[in-house]
């Protein structure tokens, strides 16, 4: 898997490759693309929203002087923000901009803000809760949200857990059968984008079996909903005799599925691997690596290698960058924790050519120097770890960073 990492790399950022400095580190992107720091040093930036006049939104995961959202705003168009503006008293992740309101997630709670015609909030200290009483049980607790065209959003609620054991990540408990974290975590609601104070009640689960989504989008073209999710972990640590150190930091899959209404994506029961392309039973309900299992259980489009925690997905839809990017998905991983004695992967952003919905062809990696090293061994001296994407109207690419509160703008010039 290391090899295949070098030629994809190798192939993808090539040596002719335009790239441009942001402070410490080089990021690199195919032919004819060119990247710029726009923002730097604002703590942990977590999801990012690009508004239609050039404002850009960014989310905080702990609060900047007792603010959690940021909009920058460039007054008068000469490519620099002088405009900062700090408001909502709440930590989290999700933010999105549809239909003139800007809606924005803590980890218990979804608010939206209405914009006026000049793009300012109406009520800045006053937003509309759209959704509240989520579970919070600091694991896996962030809150990311999408929206559809047809008044709906979309929020995941990750499983505190890694695999639904009776005893948290401890070697040798069983898992629960059934899983009771599901009635309530581990999967995606849909509530109304319109309707004030919604709990679980007014909301339906709209898929189960996904342990934590943080990246989702709605994709126009198909007009369904799109997710990556973080796989389990521990394979190796707990069950020695079945997985290899290699095994498991390559396993099980991090997935990116299309999700329809009632889908099951079979966590914690099964986890996907890429090598043998199937469904595994997880060794907490008998598995041995090899048993598959969860027959209802949704096969994913894509399944990458282990651990590089995908945390945020975008369709593109401009017409800056080449055709063979239109109706692609973007996906930026943030990087591993726990690959020793491999070194940590991920840090990255990739693409995934995709036609009606599908993947149509190999995924590749796109923009990549993140870290600012060529291969991570001390995950502490990671200097940027990639987290939200956003698609300007111009059509370029925003890549935020929650290490050190960066944003990177991507574009494409023939």
């Amino acid at each position: 898997m290391r090899m295949l990492f070098s030629i994809v790399a190798n192939a993808i950022l090539c040596t002719a490759c335009v790239a441009q400095k942001a402070e410490e580190v080089t990021i690199k992107t195919p032919t004819g693309f060119s990247t710029i720091n726009v923002v730097k040093d604002f703590g942990r930036v977590r999801h990012i929203a690009v508004n239609t006049n050039g404002d850009l939104y960014l989310k905080l995961e702990r609060l900047e002087k007792g603010k959690g959202i940021i909009r920058l705003r460039d007054t008068n168009k000469d490519g620099i923000y002088d405009d900062t503006l700090a408001f909502g008293n709440y930590i989290g992740t999700g933010i999105a901009l549809k239909n003139g309101f800007l809606y924005a997630s803590s980890n218990t709670t979804v608010y939206r803000y209405k914009l006026d015609a000049n793009q300012n909030i109406t009520d800045i200290n006053n937003p509309e809760t759209i959704v509240t009483g989520l579970v919070d049980k600091r694991q896996h607790s962030s809150k990311s949200i999408t929206l559809d065209n047809a008044g709906n959003i979309y929020v995941n609620i990750g499983a505190p857990s890694n695999v639904c054991q009776e005893q948290d990540r401890q070697q040798g408990s069983k898992g629960m059968m059934p899983c009771p974290i599901l009635e309530t975590a581990g999967g995606i609601w849909q509530f109304k984008a319109d309707k004030l104070n919604q709990s679980y009640a007014e909301g339906v689960r709209y898929a189960t079996g996904l342990r934590n989504v943080v990246g989702l989008d709605w994709n126009d073209e198909v007009n369904e909903l799109f997710v990556t999710v973080h796989g389990r972990d521990m394979l190796f640590q707990h069950y020695p005799q079945l997985y290899n150190q290699k095994a498991g930091a390559e396993l099980p899959s991090e997935t990116m599925y299309m999700i329809k209404k009632g889908d099951d994506g079979g966590w914690p029961y099964v986890y996907w691997d890429h090598l043998q392309k199937k469904k595994i039973l997880s060794p907490e309900y008998g598995g041995d690596g090899k048993k598959t299992g969860a027959p209802q259980a949704i096969e994913p489009l894509v399944g990458f290698p282990g651990h590089m925690a995908p945390n945020a997905l975008l369709f593109y839809k401009g017409n800056q960058f080449p055709a063979k990017y239109k109706q692609g998905a973007f996906i930026a991983f943030h990087g591993s924790w726990n690959r020793s004695p491999e070194p940590q992967e991920g840090f990255y952003v990739v693409f995934v050519p995709m036609k009606n919905g599908k993947p149509s062809g190999n995924w590749e990696v796109f923009a990549n120097g993140f870290s600012g090293f060529e291969k991570v061994d001390n995950l502490g001296a990671v200097k940027h770890r990639p987290c939200g994407l956003a698609e300007g109207s111009d059509g370029s690419l925003y890549v935020s960073d929650d290490n050190k509160g960066y944003v990177w703008k991507i574009s494409y010039k023939k």
